[in-house]
């Protein structure tokens, strides 16, 4: 396979979270609350994952590399939970910037665990991506002096998370394949959503006799089954720095994906922002596909 398949997995992976916003804003137009939503995302997406094993494996998964495992799901539980909670403090364009926080907070925490220096193309893809996900959620429109410090945190704190679910993820379990490693990552989401959301839904009719499923579904399949499958494989290959690079390809989705469905404005100042967030992607990636001159042996001397 070549080189540059996996970091595309990267990118497609954090497209598929890019359309989730949009997909539980559609939720709330039909009377659901966030905490269900996310909710139906994690229960559903577990239950998509078993049924992906069992057509495929059809054996007992066995587990092992539990401690990597379980802090995979619940950092992508945590995330989730902690950004919709964001949203009850910030507006939607604030929390986005917020939560992308986590390209430079993921490249600095591979930086440390593998004591090397930031280098120069990774310093000036982060604050290509700064400067573009500012311009691109429209923030410089936004009032910040009534924004309470729990809105700050909490934005902050989902930033953090996502970086060390990114972090984690990049952890091999030798001797696990993808798929059951999805399965017990899902496992330990839903059971951390169960216990902090509203797992009311599975009994109070909420979730199949008022329609919730078919959110779950999407949600669950975008924002479980694709992007941790894809995680999976490819940020091992990859290595977490660069793929939080990689994983700025989420903003400029989620707004596309807000514009085509929810009909919102989009500014030339966005799609500016959007360009430059789509170089700060693939800057870091320019030095591996450049082509190193090949080496030639010095002509021998002419013989007179």
């Amino acid at each position: 396979m070549k080189n540059w398949i996996y970091p595309l997995m990267v990118v497609v992976a954090a497209s598929c979270y890019g359309i989730l916003s949009t997909n539980i804003k559609v939720a709330m137009s039909y009377g659901f609350t966030t905490a269900q939503a996310v909710t139906s995302q994690y229960f559903i997406g577990f239950f998509l994952a078993a049924l992906l094993y069992a057509l495929t494996k059809r054996r007992l998964p066995k587990l092992h590399g539990t401690k990597i495992l379980f802090l995979s799901g619940a950092f992508t539980a945590v995330t989730g939970m902690v950004y919709s909670h964001s949203l009850n403090f910030l507006p939607a364009s604030l929390a986005v910037v917020l939560l992308f926080q986590f390209t430079w907070i993921g490249m600095f925490l591979d930086c440390i665990v593998r004591r090397r220096r930031l280098k120069r193309l990774e310093a000036m893809s982060l604050i290509l991506l700064f400067g573009g996900t500012i311009l691109a959620a429209g923030i410089l429109d936004v009032d910040l002096s009534g924004i309470p410090w729990q809105g700050w945190a909490w934005g902050l704190g989902a930033a953090f998370c996502f970086s060390a679910f990114m972090f984690i993820n990049g952890k091999p379990v030798e001797g696990m394949d993808t798929t059951t490693r999805l399965v017990f990552v899902s496992f330990f989401a839903a059971i951390v959503v169960g216990i902090f959301q509203t797992p009311e839904i599975l009994w109070d009719g909420t979730l199949f006799g008022e329609g919730l499923w078919v959110f779950g579904v999407l949600l669950g399949l975008f924002g479980i089954i694709a992007p941790i499958w894809l995680f999976s494989i490819a940020v091992p290959r990859v290595g977490s720095g660069l793929s939080s690079i990689l994983s700025a390809m989420e903003l400029p989705v989620a707004i596309l994906a807000s514009v085509l469905v929810l009909g919102e404005q989009l500014t030339w100042v966005q799609v500016a922002g959007i360009g430059i967030v789509l170089f700060g992607i693939i800057l870091p990636n320019l030095y591996r596909r450049v082509p190193k001159p090949i080496e030639t042996d010095p002509a021998p001397p002419e013989v007179l």
